[in-house]
């Protein structure tokens, strides 16, 4: 592939993954696609193989995104409540983050694609499980480290944890009110300090 082809199919990707996740793959159409990227269909198909790759390969972008912030919010200097601490922060301020994106992905993809796109369902759901995991590994390494004290297993603490934010997320969504999303995180700040701090 060409320098000039690449550069195309990085803007294409950039400018059509706020549209996909904020309209779904059904609610996308065409026109919307040339319109915003204002090149034709013929154009946007040479660089990829249909609709399906297209909105696949603007989830992944906004994907990379997402878990390259949550990688540095995790990976703070500290101990692992800092780190936690670090991680519900960003989500306090998760609105904010997501809007250029058209929103949260994980929530309006994972929504969208259940009964129309397998392949956006699955990338979804690896998406999710990525995520737990890497909460799991700070608190697994916390534990080890002595520095905090879990009821249950490390992932699933940060099953619930993430589902609690993800349920905010939506909340904070579906009304359009954030207070959702930042009394939520509020709680759970507080439910992390009383279960699991030594």
């Amino acid at each position: 592939m060409t320098k000039k082809a690449e550069r195309t199919t990085a803007y294409i990707i950039e400018t059509v993954a706020p549209i996909f996740n904020k309209f779904g793959y059904v609610g996308t159409s065409m026109s919307d696609l040339t319109e915003a990227t204002g090149l034709t269909k013929g154009a946007i198909y040479g660089n990829f193989e249909n609709k399906e790759a297209l909105a696949l390969s603007a989830f992944e972008y906004n994907q990379k995104q997402l878990l390259a912030t949550i990688d540095e919010k995790l990976n703070v200097k500290g101990n692992a409540l800092e780190k936690l601490f670090s991680l519900m922060h960003f989500y306090k301020q998760y609105d904010v983050f997501s809007l250029p994106m058209g929103g949260c992905p994980i929530l309006n993809v994972g929504v969208d694609a259940q009964s129309n796109n397998n392949l956006l369902a699955a990338a979804v759901k690896e998406t999710i499980k990525e995520i737990e995991g890497k909460i799991a590994l700070v608190l697994e390494n916390g534990v080890n480290q002595n520095e905090i004290h879990l009821p249950v297993p490390p992932l699933q603490f940060a099953r619930q944890l993430f589902t609690m934010i993800q349920g905010a997320i939506a909340m904070s969504t579906m009304t359009r009110d954030r207070k959702y999303l930042i009394n939520t995180i509020s709680y759970l700040e507080h439910l992390v300090n009383r279960e699991i701090k030594k």
